[in-house]
């Protein structure tokens, strides 16, 4: 089976290449920018027409949520709605199965409990998560054989995450505030990575799937347990103190999978899971 990352530098695409590399798997390229630029079709087919991937995994993505409303907006609508079309149109032409990473963003974001199913109607409510729906659509499009994985809150040990940024501001403050009025579920890429290669190994019946860490809570939360072993005091504050350019859902819980047999574990235990990879 030959597999293709797409974005192979970034935060999911790092983590992929890891997992694949501890399982003995070698037969994929992770191709990033320089070496596949999803957004040229030319390049695309050339690519999938000398390589012929069977399985792709489209971790390339413009995630620069609150840039994507101004100064990003043509780079978000080009790597988001337009390359992910085009990758979808070379995988439904070469037959191969798309994985498509979606996010939270697609949803309105403003449920008061409950959570959101793969089904629900979307409405995203920021540039990001337009184009990201876009993408879903140009996927179901084009594709019979894909799965779509909405996800949330992602932090991992490649690039920049909100776990790395509570560390590194412990280091230099005492106390720190965290908005306590944003409700969601946070994910470890290694989570996200185990979910989408194990509906591949296991032939999961193809579809819109949605993967988090089990369990719920507030950004605020979240911090106070990143940072529950360090010298810093942790705040809770509304959203109204730091306003920015995107939308953010106040609460955009979203469904597991479950069904699939694949067994999530609570946001708690990964992130210590997560802290003792990095401290190690």
């Amino acid at each position: 089976m030959k597999v293709l990352i797409t974005g192979g530098n970034g935060q999911l695409g790092q983590e992929l290449q890891h997992l694949l590399d501890e399982r003995g798997f070698s037969d994929y390229d992770a191709a990033d920018v320089e070496k596949l630029d999803i957004t040229d079709a030319t390049s695309v087919e050339a690519y999938f027409a000398a390589n012929k991937p069977e399985v792709v995994y489209h971790c390339a993505a413009y995630t620069a949520v609150d840039k994507a409303e101004g100064e990003g907006k043509a780079a978000n609508e080009a790597v988001n709605a337009l390359g992910s079309e085009i990758i979808a149109k070379a995988c439904a032409k070469y037959d191969a199965t798309l994985i498509y990473p979606s996010t939270d963003y697609i949803f309105e974001g403003n449920l008061t409990e409950g959570e959101y199913m793969p089904d629900a109607p979307t409405g995203p409510k920021n540039e990001y998560g337009r184009a990201k729906l876009l993408g879903e659509q140009a996927v179901k499009k084009y594709c019979k054989k894909y799965y779509i994985v909405r996800t949330a809150w992602v932090y991992g040990k490649y690039g920049h995450n909100f776990v790395y940024t509570m560390l590194n501001l412990a280091k230099t403050h005492d106390k720190l505030t965290v908005v306590n009025d944003q409700v969601g579920r946070p994910t470890w890429t290694r989570t996200l990575a185990e979910f989408v290669t194990y509906l591949i190994d296991n032939k999961i019946d193809y579809g819109v799937y949605q993967c988090c860490d089990d369990g719920t809570c507030s950004w605020y939360e979240f911090a106070k347990e990143i940072l529950k072993n360090k010298k810093v005091a942790v705040k809770p504050v509304s959203s109204d103190e730091y306003p920015a350019a995107a939308f953010r859902p106040a609460y955009s819980v979203m469904h597991l999978a479950k069904e699939t047999g694949f067994e999530f574990h609570p946001w708690q235990e990964s992130l210590a899971k997560f802290m003792n990879q990095i401290e190690e």
